[in-house]
């Protein structure tokens, strides 16, 4: 019986050193990965990581396979999935918000598409924080049992806190603004497929 992989952490000097040979995948929604990102780095959402299987598994059998997001957190997640999948992978401590801390040019889209575009952790403080304010708000002109949408908005960012996860950046992840378009998925794939 073999032993799983062990995903292993690469830190932003060692990544950048090894950036040209590395195969560099972002598993921040679209948005995000707009927003800037490591140079040559090919923007698979994480719940799209399982249709990219076969091309993340071809990629990794011509190099390492880097994987990062804004912190960390959802690359950990992703390097697990693909280690249940014999694909071995490392992710960016710190993320992108790591690289950039330390100096390192992040890269963004061709001009084509100029919206101002939100971190998905700034997407669910905006969120949480309107939803908790209209909790309120109701509860004060209407009815005070509406207040318990802000009870259960502060319940669920504590269960998030405590088990880094966050139900909400996964909802908000399924809005148009946040979901790849299916040609910009297939053309990131032919490239993974070209590696």
């Amino acid at each position: 019986m073999t032993s799983p992989l062990t995903p292993t952490t690469l830190s932003t000097d060692e990544a950048r050193e090894r950036l040209g040979e590395l195969t560099v995948i972002d598993v921040r929604t679209p948005g995000e990965y707009a927003s800037g990102h490591l140079p040559g780095a090919l923007n698979i959402p994480l719940d799209h990581i399982r249709r990219a299987l076969p091309e993340i598994r071809h990629a990794a059998g011509r190099g390492d396979v880097l994987v990062v997001c804004a912190s960390g957190a959802r690359s950990e997640n992703a390097c697990k999935l693909l280690a249940e999948q014999g694909i071995p992978t490392a992710t960016l401590a710190g993320g992108t918000t790591g690289w950039a801390a330390q100096g390192h040019d992040l890269h963004q889209p061709a001009a084509c598409d100029t919206r101002a575009r939100w971190s998905m952790e700034r997407q669910v403080r905006f969120t949480a924080g309107a939803v908790v304010l209209l909790g309120l708000l109701l509860g004060l002109l209407v009815h005070p049992a509406f207040q318990l949408v802000s009870a259960g908005i502060a319940g669920g960012l504590v269960f998030s806190a405590l088990t880094d996860t966050c139900g909400m950046a996964a909802m908000l992840g399924k809005l148009p603004h946040n979901r790849p378009r299916a040609a910009d998925l297939d053309a990131t794939l032919a490239a993974l497929r070209g590696r």
